[in-house]
Order: structure tokens, then sequence, then C-alpha cells
């Protein structure tokens, strides 16, 4: 039984396509014809066998789903998101240290669209992302988790610090004992900042680093091997800001704030 219900929901584009479109509500089979770009001839066949499963319910020409259909159009929806997540970018994932993401939010990968993998070439792999320092730039906050120094680090933390930009910056602690040791004057300036926070992370974070600014997030990881990769994950849009967020509260939750060194 489970493997043909399966076979039902995945196994037809056309069946697929209309669990996921009556989400919304019921709607009359001439909309429904239009939405799929389809003829009545070849959908009714596919709307029957849906009807047979107790999955869609008819009054005269208008469709909808049953409570049970409802219930697996919602399970549906972030599974079809996360598969055409991961097979887009297959590649990368398969290389990289995806289990360095917490469980809970590679659980919500499919709420992440248009995501993009960028690489600078080797002459401009220590060079600033131009795009994503501008977007810094213009944002009321920036969220930072980080495990390294990139070299546009400083001059990123300078000038949105200048610019009172509210600025939350959460480091392992081996890694703020390395900054401090060797800027210390610098790390006294950035905490007698109003707008920016430094907190310690006593725990080990498994991503390279995480930015959030107002539109988006920059995410690295590590390869599978652990060394350090130049390839970053790019994504602007509401969803990924909330997705970039919460990750850094994951992190945030167990930090403790610096006041002093």
């Amino acid at each position: 039984m489970k493997d043909e219900l399966l076979d039902i929901l995945f196994t037809s584009e056309k069946r697929t396509k209309v669990i996921l479109l009556l989400r919304d509500g019921p709607q009359e089979m001439g909309l429904i014809l239009s939405c799929l770009n389809t003829s009545r001839q070849a959908l009714l066949p596919q709307m029957k066998i849906l009807k047979k499963q107790k999955l869609l319910y008819q009054i005269d020409d208008v469709y909808g789903l049953t409570n049970i259909g409802k219930l697996l159009a919602d399970k549906m929806t972030p599974l079809l998101g996360l598969i055409e997540t991961v097979d887009e970018h297959s590649h990368y994932l398969k290389n990289h240290k995806i289990d360095g993401i917490p469980e809970p939010f590679l659980g919500r990968l499919h709420e992440i669209k248009d995501l993009i993998v960028f690489e600078p070439s080797h002459i401009n792999s220590h060079e600033l992302n131009k795009d994503h320092f501008e977007k810094a730039m213009k944002s009321k906050a920036v969220y930072f988790v980080s495990t390294y120094m990139h070299p546009t680090s400083p001059l990123i933390l300078e000038q949105l610090a200048k610019k009172g930009t509210y600025v939350s910056l959460i480091l392992t602690e081996e890694f703020a004992r390395k900054i401090v040791k060797e800027n210390y004057e610098v790390c006294k300036y950035y905490l007698a900042c109003d707008n920016v926070k430094i907190y310690i992370y006593k725990n080990e974070i498994m991503i390279s680093s995480l930015t959030v600014v107002d539109t988006g997030f920059q995410l690295r990881l590590l390869y599978k091997d652990g060394e350090f990769s130049n390839k970053q994950v790019l994504c602007y849009n509401p969803e990924a800001h909330k997705w970039g967020k919460d990750l850094h509260d994951y992190y945030l939750k167990d930090a403790e704030l610096i006041t002093e060194i």
C-alpha cells in the first residue's frame, strides 16, 4: 500500500502538480487545465486515480483535496523542495561537509530557493565578494558566525561599526583567543561600540562561516576531509534571511557575550 501510494503521488507529473495546485483550495477543471497546460482528455485518467485513492473529491466540475490529500500535500512540498535543492547542487553537496550544518537546518533546506554556489578564481580567491559586501553595507543588521578570519573581514567590520550597523559576531573560543592575541587594541575598540556584540561559542562549530545580511546569507562549508573550501553558498530572499538568521540564533543561544578582555 505504501509503495502504491508513493507511485501515485510521484510517478506522474500531472498527479503531483494537481495535488500541489489544490493545496490552496478547490479549483474548477478549466483553471486546473490552464495551470497545467494540458487537455481534459489527458488529465481525467489521472484525476480518476486520485479520486479512487480518496485523495481528491469532485463536486460538478470543481475538484478539491480530501483531508488525507491535504495532509499528503503538506508533506510533499518540503520533500520536493529538498529534492530540487539537492539535485541542482549535488556536486557541491557531495564534496562538502553538509553534515556540518546542524540537523534541524538540514531538514529545512527546502525553504531555501535559488541557491548560488560561487567559487572565486584562484587569482581572486582572497578578494572581497563585492556583491555581498554591498548588501552588507546596505543592511540594518549583519550577523556573523565564524571559525576563521577572511582577509577582508577587518575591513567589513570596521565599516559596519562606523556606519552604526548592528553587528553580532559569534566566534569559537580558540579563534577568539587568536584574534585577541594578534589584534588586542582593535578588539577593545569593537567591544566599546554599542552596536557591536561579540560572543564566544565554546562547542565545535562545524561550518566554516556564515554571514547574514538583510536580504539573505553567505555560507561557507568545509570540504569532506575538513579542509578549507573557498566556495561560497549565496542566497538572497526572505526565506534565506530567516534560515540564516535562525542558524545564527541556534549558536547564539549557547554563546557567551564578551564584555571585556
